[in-house]
């Protein structure tokens, strides 16, 4: 079952294409797990001589006299950890591993039959690094790229015209209005597939104008210290170019200008007003932002809280934000790139710290504490 959740290791393919690589029965599959499962609790309890009324009482769901469901064990934390497993509408699957292929992240020749999904491994094999529906190591990607894509019509790296090329390419297409579903609805759903209980790690991250009218999509695995460079040089630059071309050729017409031309004028100042905006933050921060991916996506995301949109995910990283500052997860290699000089001194009474820093040579053990002795009595 789990062949069609994207956060699995068992990962393959969505749903909606799932068959295509073999056998694909949800309702058998239950239907044998079930029962494989009352098998086995069948063999462990005549081994363990568990009557039958004791069975009975083990069972999921089952109460026992005066309970009323309410165990007070945390249910609420139970369902955190089942969010990214939650069934998902097959088209909003389909759709998210689109993105995914656009990416470079999952392989849409498996949907084509151009590679078979490798056999199930045995139930010892060590974990594999990468799902069977990942694209393989030294693999060439679907559509190349340096780790962003955007939301702009036109542009090569559209987000949008590649989701779309790889829909044709492995014959699946939908009736979504897909610019609007990437704009509103799919980061809201990728949080959540890439969240368990308190630990959110998306790894697609739109950085939009105040408005939202221009994203740019950065793709987590591949974040770097120079990825807000290429976001300015390569992104952002351009199409500010561009828009001002554009307000410079609706400005020459003068009074011959239409009045959809005046709304076009508006709409573009207002695009470029925010472009430069998005381009001064970005280079505020990308002359000291070093990410770090042993630090985990909520650390690595969090100096760039200002570029998110989505009011949950800004709100999370901006209080990350203020406990990176205040000390509190000065562990972090992006702790020591920001405030050196506070977590070398801290390193020096924290060996923990200090070793995961490389910064051993700084920890100044504490002088052992001498040993009290004791006195005689005196004879009576």
């Amino acid at each position: 079952m789990d062949s069609v959740v994207e956060t699995s290791h068992a990962f393959a393919l969505s749903s909606a294409l799932r068959e295509r690589t073999g056998y694909y029965d949800p309702p058998a599959i239950e239907t044998e797990l079930a029962r494989i499962q009352s098998e086995v609790e069948t063999i462990a309890a005549d081994l363990y001589g568990v009557g039958e009324d004791h069975r009975t009482a083990a069972q999921p769901g089952h109460n026992a006299a005066g309970n009323n469901g309410d165990s007070g064990t945390g249910a609420d934390d139970e369902a955190d950890d089942e969010d990214n497993t939650a069934p998902v509408a097959q088209t909003d699957g389909l759709l998210s591993w689109a993105v995914g292929v656009a990416f470079g992240r999952f392989d849409w020749r498996l949907a084509t039959g151009e590679r078979t999904a490798p056999p199930d491994p045995e139930p010892f094999d060590p974990l594999s690094a990468k799902s069977p529906g990942m694209l393989p190591d030294g693999a060439a990607p679907f559509h190349a790229h340096a780790g962003i894509l955007v939301d702009d019509p036109g542009h090569p790296h559209d987000l949008l015209r590649v989701v779309e090329e790889v829909l044709t390419h492995v014959d699946a297409l939908v009736s979504e209005d897909l610019r609007r579903w990437l704009q509103k609805d799919f980061f809201s759903l990728h949080l959540q597939r890439y969240s368990k209980s308190r630990r959110k790690a998306p790894i697609y991250w739109p950085m939009s104008t105040v408005s939202g009218g221009y994203t740019l999509w950065v793709y987590y695995p591949s974040l770097s210290r120079q990825t807000l460079y290429t976001a300015i040089n390569d992104f952002v630059e351009p199409k500010l170019k561009q828009a001002g071309d554009d307000v410079a050729a609706l400005q020459s017409k003068g009074t011959a200008r239409t009045r959809d031309d005046e709304k076009r004028l508006e709409a573009l100042q207002t695009l470029a007003l925010e472009l430069s905006d998005l381009r001064d933050t970005l280079q505020d921060l990308a002359d000291t932002y070093q990410p770090n991916h042993d630090d985990g996506v909520q650390i690595n995301a969090a100096p760039l809280w200002p570029l998110f949109r989505h009011k949950p995910w800004q709100k999370l990283l901006k209080d990350t934000w203020a406990k990176l500052e205040k000390g509190d997860y000065d562990w972090a290699h992006l702790a020591m790139t920001y405030w050196p000089e506070r977590v070398r001194g801290k390193c020096k009474a924290d060996k923990s710290l200090a070793i995961a820093h490389g910064l051993e040579d700084l920890y100044i053990e504490p002088e052992a504490a001498p040993k009290k002795t004791r006195g005689r009595k005196k004879a009576v």
